[in-house]
């Protein structure tokens, strides 16, 4: 049985304008679960309540298997690393060095010089204040930071903001190698799907506050798919997942399915040549998901 880092049953929360939940997700552990939404979707808020910095209204949190009616323990917090989306404004007048050695702290495997070695790559200039580097360059301490302690759960809420196509590349190299030894889990929440194309296992999303689903993103890859064939609209009837079809010229039909694999494979056993297939691009996917075309498994408001 895959072990889980997280795991929501029921959340909710009521916040100024909108309602967050209800949500039953789990955040499989040794992944890469990729977060999307648009901005005011919930995605930092649902980070919040894994930080314990916002309480739900209702429902319960599971960290490692462990529920906690209050404060999580330091054990536990420990093994959680976070890159927010706005920078520590209390961190603002120290150093790089000077703000590691304060959250050197508060967790017991930060590694030195791994931070160290990490500053190096990404090229963050010493011995000057944070608040004097520009956004990359402070974005590059932040993710150095959040690595440092080697945590088992590692929360990053547009961990990309600032960071330049070079940078930008070597965070992915940088994520990649951290989650090598495949025991750690990243919830990476992002509005960039090429990320979540390169990194992520899962999908998660998310809009106004509802959770649409959780499925895994190969799946989603291999199966959304636009496919043109020779024959009559009647074929489509005996075809599942089909979300979208046309006829286009001279009995050509075009038609987007979910379940590109099994189409196939009953188109084959039919006799029905396949002319073309094109795999959708992932913000595709994720459009048509959002108008109701759920990926194959997948039921509206669960993340199992």
């Amino acid at each position: 049985m895959e072990q889980v880092a997280v795991e929501f049953k029921g959340i909710e929360k009521k916040m100024r304008h909108k309602l967050i939940g209800p949500i039953d997700l789990k955040l499989p552990q040794g992944h890469v679960i990729g977060l999307i939404g648009e901005n005011g979707s919930g995605k930092s808020t649902l980070i919040h309540m894994i930080l314990r910095i916002v309480f739900p209204d209702r429902g319960s949190i599971a960290w490692f298997g462990e529920n906690y009616q209050h404060e999580i323990p330091w054990d536990i917090r420990s093994k959680i690393g976070f890159v927010s989306e706005k920078s520590n404004t209390e961190e603002d007048n120290l150093t790089a060095e000077e703000a590691a050695e304060f959250r050197a702290l508060w967790y017991r495997d930060w590694d030195q010089q791994y931070f160290e070695d990490l500053l190096g790559k990404f090229k963050v200039p010493r011995n000057i204040k944070l608040r004097k580097m520009s956004k990359g360059e402070r974005r590059k301490y932040e993710i150095s930071a959040a690595l440092a302690p080697h945590p088992k759960l590692l929360l990053l809420d547009e961990p990309s903001s600032g960071l330049d196509p070079f940078a930008w590349k070597l965070m992915i190299d940088e994520l990649r190698s951290f989650m090598e030894p495949g025991d750690v889990t990243i919830l990476l929440s992002t509005h960039i799907v090429d990320e979540v194309k390169r990194l992520a296992d899962y999908v998660v999303l998310m809009n106004h506050g509802k959770l649409h689903g959780m499925a895994e993103k190969d799946s989603l890859m291999d199966n959304w798919k636009e496919i043109w064939i020779n024959g009559s609209m009647d074929v489509v009837d005996d075809l599942p997942g089909i979300i979208q079809v046309q006829h286009e010229f001279q009995g050509v039909i075009r038609m987007i399915t979910t379940e590109c694999l099994e189409v196939e494979k009953i188109l084959h056993d039919s006799g029905i040549q396949v002319l073309k297939t094109r795999m959708l691009e992932l913000d595709e996917i994720l459009e048509l998901w959002l108008k109701g075309h759920l990926p194959a498994g997948v039921q509206p408001g669960k993340g199992d």
